[in-house]
């Protein structure tokens, strides 16, 4: 037996690293498996592990395969990883170099829309809140959506039979491909910085869930939230939902019931003039009618059909008023005079100079204070005596203690 070569680990590691990418049934295979230890790193590098009941296995995908997934894998997400088997020399494991994930049970694209759908809806870009009201008589139309297109030819058919005062404004997108969903939102942009629209459609005829996958997309979503503009979404058929359908003001089955959305029925907004005219013309013939009727009626009026006996009736009747006056301003000076006199014979008998006449006197001091005493005085002091008629000045000569 020949002697055993010593190798380094590397060279053993190298070894065994060429043999698994040597193998053919190891450079493409498919494992099925439920993720684990999920990271997304800064670098846009993929890393997680793929477990089953039994056994594990380490993955990575790197950036440049990881930007073409439609979805956001997780943990506890059940796959499918295509790839390829080798060995990563700084740790001697083997992993598998994923280069597409695909859900298992359910495909990328529904799991991508039902993944996108719930991160705009927990952040409020479906809420009704925030939708914003279609312009009843809009004078220009924006419409985003691909030139030449059956869509195209329908909206403007629509818009023309229903409502031709308004202009159409129209903006050609690719509504399908990498690089559409940049090309609505960028038209989206547009309309709503020029402010030239009152109102904007956008839209696009039916297809597979990855034809219209363009109005799924995130930038798509938050153009039409971030629009001042009213949007209308008519996108695909009636059963077809995208997450611009969600975000828009209101979402159309087709893009002709869009247009219908857009703009009012000319027809039937005439027939309505016409009746609110005949109602409106109605209502005055009827109002000038029951005018006339007050007129007729106050022109019987006895005031109006005899005026001068109407004013003679209200002459004599403030003759009459006069007379009431006259006679109870009389009797009211009548009453008061006599309540005059009753006061004016009670206040002459009470008063001082009534008791003078009668030979009563007042004796005052120097002072002008009223004497009512003797001991008053005294002797040669002056003293005044007022009288019926005028007053003396006198002296004390004696006085009299006794009284």
């Amino acid at each position: 037996m020949a002697p055993l070569q010593v190798l380094t680990v590397s060279q053993l590691t190298f070894y065994i690293k060429s043999l698994l990418e040597a193998d053919a049934n190891l450079g493409a295979v498919i494992v099925s498996g439920e993720i684990s230890n999920y990271k997304n790193h800064y670098s846009g590098h993929r890393y997680f592990t793929l477990k089953d009941e039994n056994a594990t296995l380490k993955c990575v995908m790197f950036r440049t395969s990881a930007q073409k997934l439609r979805f956001e894998p997780d943990n506890g997400m059940k796959v499918l990883v295509r790839g390829r088997i080798s060995v990563y020399p700084a740790d001697g494991s083997y992993q598998l170099y994923a280069e597409d994930i695909q859900p298992e049970g359910l495909g990328a694209l529904h799991l991508a829309f039902e993944q996108m759908k719930a991160k705009l809806e927990k952040e409020g870009l479906f809420s009704p809140a925030v939708k914003k009201t279609i312009p009843k008589y809009p004078g220009n139309v924006g419409l985003i959506t691909a030139e030449g297109s059956a869509a195209y030819r329908d909206v403007v058919s629509v818009l023309a039979r229903r409502f031709p005062y308004a202009q159409v404004i129209f903006a050609p997108v690719q509504v399908q491909g990498a690089a559409a969903a940049a090309s609505i939102a960028a038209a989206l942009q547009r309309f709503d910085e020029l402010g030239c629209a009152d109102v904007i459609i956008v839209c696009r005829g039916g297809g597979s869930l990855e034809d219209l996958w363009a109005f799924n997309e995130e930038i798509v979503a938050r153009a039409v939230y971030a629009c001042r503009t009213p949007v209308i979404s008519g996108v695909g058929h009636e059963t077809d939902f995208t997450i611009c359908d969600f975000v828009a003001d209101i979402r159309a089955p087709t893009p002709s019931a869009a247009a219908e959305l857009a703009v009012p029925s000319a027809a039937d907004e005439k027939i309505r003039n016409a009746m609110l005219a005949v109602r409106c013309s109605t209502a005055v013939w009827n109002f000038i009618a029951a005018q006339r009727e007050k007129v007729s009626a106050l022109a019987q009026s006895p005031g109006l059909a005899g005026p001068a006996s109407l004013i003679d009736t209200y002459r004599q009747r403030i003759d009459l008023n006069m007379l009431d006056i006259d006679r109870a301003v009389r009797m009211r000076l009548k009453g008061e005079r006599a309540g005059l006199d009753i006061l004016a014979g009670k206040l002459q008998t009470m008063s001082p100079l009534r008791v003078l006449l009668r030979g009563y006197s007042i004796v005052q001091n120097e002072s002008g204070g009223i004497i009512t005493d003797a001991s008053q005085t005294q002797q040669g002091g002056k003293i005044q005596v007022l009288l019926a008629k005028g007053g003396l000045r006198c002296t004390v000569d004696e006085i009299d203690g006794e009284g």
